[in-house]
């Protein structure tokens, strides 16, 4: 029998219904913007303004400098001011910056943009992930993460295909095709940033469309859960950036992230490398087509398995096992002789990361709260800087893209390691239920 009080169902359905879609909306555009680079690439742009692989690889990763030296600051600034305004801030900067590219000269150029595009993009993905931690308990947390987490493997399902239309309209404005594509990305950033001011709420006790009985759930049942937290752990913005489970995890994201960005940004110049290897001469749109193809699975399996994981509970096999997977799976993409096989084993390991990503961002805000998990979700989030320059480098090198995917697939399966070492490790001084993850050591 379901004891759910009334007004806990109909806080949780409204925030699912109201923010949690309008949030991912935003992700929606950040991660297109941030990943146009790499349908432009292999479609004109790396052409147009002589691009080698590694300085392609170091273009994309480049913005991952910016991002990271304003990353923690503008968390903080965003626990401060309030998600509204800075959320807002935000996107209306980047949508500007990403308009820019439309005008990009040469590769320094290039370099200049995408690292501005890092500063002017900080704070965001963390500063939702904690602002839809703000608006519910733990218990619901990972549900809310995993709707919003849809987003991501969605923007690809239906942003590759519309990047690839995009880049098609040769000549708009005087436009070659990738260029269009940029301003017709950046656009909506813009847009949905002046929209986000009006239309989003701080905190529970600010939104209108709850009731009192909804507002007065919510409120009580975070404020208890934020109290108890603190009072268990003591962990202040400072203590944050030094503590030991912080950094353990962002070693573990960034196998993750690692493999993510590897797939984001090369997946579509891989795919274009079928046209050489097997002799098949693919459009743009047809590129982006492919390119969608493992995306659409990743956002099924991100779904069940995060509803799954929110029925029993996190536990550390729910991250660990998709980045064992994805990290046995991702070398393989490519020491196949079939694009029907090639795309088959890259759908897996985008099964695999999607899987696993709502489930990890469960783990800070049980042990951090306020200004704390403002400062140690920006740490992080902190990775992604090596991984595109890396996997570029290591492809001119070896004029290929195996050595590099066995390297992503290495540090996946090392994050699959730590998790389940991070997870016994508290659990076994606790509770005979090692693989439990509100009991990690903080140590």
């Amino acid at each position: 029998m379901d004891t759910t009080p009334p007004a806990e169902r109909s806080a949780v359905r409204k925030v699912a219904i109201r923010l949690v879609p309008f949030v991912a909306l935003m992700f929606f555009i950040n991660y297109l913007d941030r990943t146009a680079i790499s349908f432009a690439g292999p479609n004109g742009m790396n052409h147009d303004i002589a691009l080698s692989a590694a300085q392609f690889g170091f273009a994309s990763g480049v913005f991952f400098i910016g991002y990271i030296l304003l990353e923690v600051p503008s968390n903080l600034a965003l626990h401060k001011f309030g998600a509204r305004r800075w959320l807002a801030r935000i996107m209306v900067s980047w949508g500007i910056v990403a308009a820019l590219f439309t005008w990009v000269p040469n590769a320094e150029g290039l370099y200049i943009l995408r690292f501005a595009l890092g500063v002017a993009e900080a704070g965001f993905f963390p500063g939702a992930i904690l602002f839809l931690s703000l608006w519910v308990p733990a218990k619901h947390r990972s549900k809310i993460l995993a709707l919003f987490y849809l987003a991501q493997p969605l923007t690809t399902v239906i942003g590759a295909p519309l990047a690839g239309a995009l880049m098609q309209q040769h000549g708009i404005f005087g436009l070659e095709g990738w260029r269009f594509m940029y301003l017709g990305v950046a656009i909506p950033a813009i847009m949905i940033g002046v929209v986000a001011w009006f239309y989003l709420s701080d905190k529970p006790a600010d939104a209108k469309w709850l009731t009192s009985d909804e507002k007065e759930w919510l409120t009580g049942a975070l404020v208890r859960e934020a109290q108890t937290t603190a009072a268990a752990q003591h962990v202040s913005a400072w203590k944050a950036l030094g503590n030991g489970r912080v950094w353990i995890l962002s070693f573990i994201y960034f196998g993750f992230i690692y493999g993510l960005y590897a797939l984001g940004f090369f997946l579509p110049t891989i795919i274009k490398g079928f046209e050489t290897q097997f002799g098949t001469k693919l459009d743009v749109f047809q590129q982006g087509l492919i390119t969608a193809i493992p995306y659409l699975p990743a956002a099924v399996v991100l779904f069940f398995w995060s509803r799954d994981a929110s029925r029993r509970g996190v536990r550390a096999w729910h991250i660990a096992v998709p980045a064992l997977v994805g990290g046995v799976s991702i070398p393989l993409a490519l020491a196949t002789n079939n694009p029907v096989a090639t795309v088959a084993v890259i759908t897996v390991t985008a099964c695999a990361i999607f899987a696993a990503l709502p489930n990890f961002w469960t783990v800070p805000t049980r042990f951090l709260t306020g200004a704390a998990a403002a400062a140690g979700i920006a740490l992080i989030n902190i990775a992604g800087f090596a991984a595109g320059y890396v996997t570029g480098a290591l492809k001119d090198w070896t004029g290929s893209y195996i050595v590099p995917m066995f390297v992503v697939g290495g540090f996946m399966v090392l994050s699959s390691i730590l998790m389940v070492v991070l997870a016994r490790r508290g659990a076994a001084a606790a509770t005979p239920d090692n693989d439990r993850l509100d009991t990690v050591s903080s140590h």
